[in-house]
């Protein structure tokens, strides 16, 4: 069964197509002071915003001491007066809109066209922008085929608990496009892992936990792996074929990230 979804508005008034060629690329910064939430901190900060048009819902990034927490606005006033010196800025926010057709993939809905979850699009959803702060990354190109993922040499008590982040669908995101690999899985905090996958085998596999051994985030992150390339050999085959990428997220980050906050739209079942 194929699963198209894509969150569709209304105007009461239709604009004409003057007006439409009238409106800028990008929407314009909307000066704010809003009130984020911290749900790891379980703390709530006043920012303010002099770069985005925020909403409340919204996923944002902060400067100051919680950098590299994720937030969500929770209150915001356009109306105000304030000294800069007290506040710090909202530095990022994530576009959680979603358009265009995935496919239902076990625990995750798996998409071939690159733009309907893109890696950077998604990355947003759980870290923050990159720091300019340089890392040393070192691959011993062992290479390991995706049905026997133990062949890493993960110690027995890490793989049990890649085990456990596999079986409670942490492994959030994966992509291969073209012999490019990236995934996303969540423990105390999201992290980012990046490997070569060609013809069945698995390359330089790293993850952003900077653990100097193979991780519970690897493990997890190649048992779902595993699982989604055969259901898609199994069931869509000739998709993968066609783009030579694919791209899986989990339901739960979907429905939580992108759905969540919407009251109107559509989604269509085939």
């Amino acid at each position: 069964m194929k699963f198209k979804i894509g969150f569709s508005g209304y105007e009461e008034e239709q604009q004409t197509a003057e007006q439409l060629a009238e409106m800028p690329g990008e929407m314009q910064p909307v000066k704010s002071v809003v009130q984020v939430r911290f749900p790891s901190q379980g703390r709530s900060y006043s920012y303010y915003n002099d770069r985005f048009d925020l909403h409340v819902g919204d996923i944002v990034f902060v400067e100051g001491k919680l950098e590299g927490v994720k937030g969500i606005v929770t209150e915001l006033s356009r109306t105000f007066k304030i000294r800069l010196s007290d506040y710090k800025r909202v530095i990022a926010v994530a576009d959680t809109e979603v358009k265009g057709r995935l496919y239902f993939g076990g625990s995750h809905l798996i998409a071939f066209d690159k733009d309907v979850i893109p890696y950077d699009k998604i990355r947003a959803w759980f870290l923050p922008p990159e720091s300019e702060e340089e890392y040393a990354v070192g691959c011993d190109n062992e290479s390991v085929h995706i049905d026997d993922p133990r062949a890493f040499g993960f110690r027995s008590e890490i793989a049990e608990r890649g085990f456990d982040y596999y079986n409670r669908c942490k492994v959030v995101y994966i992509s291969v496009d073209g012999e490019s690999g990236r995934a996303i899985v969540e423990g105390s905090r999201a992290y980012e892992l990046t490997f070569d996958y060609f013809a069945g085998e698995i390359s330089n596999l790293t993850c952003g936990c900077f653990c100097s051994y193979h991780c519970k985030h690897e493990f997890a992150m190649l048992l779902q792996l595993r699982e989604t390339l055969r259901m898609i050999e199994e069931l869509y085959d000739d998709e993968y074929g066609e783009s030579d990428y694919f791209a899986a997220i989990s339901k739960s980050a979907l429905l939580t990230y992108a759905m969540d906050r919407e009251e109107k739209g559509s989604i269509v079942l085939e």
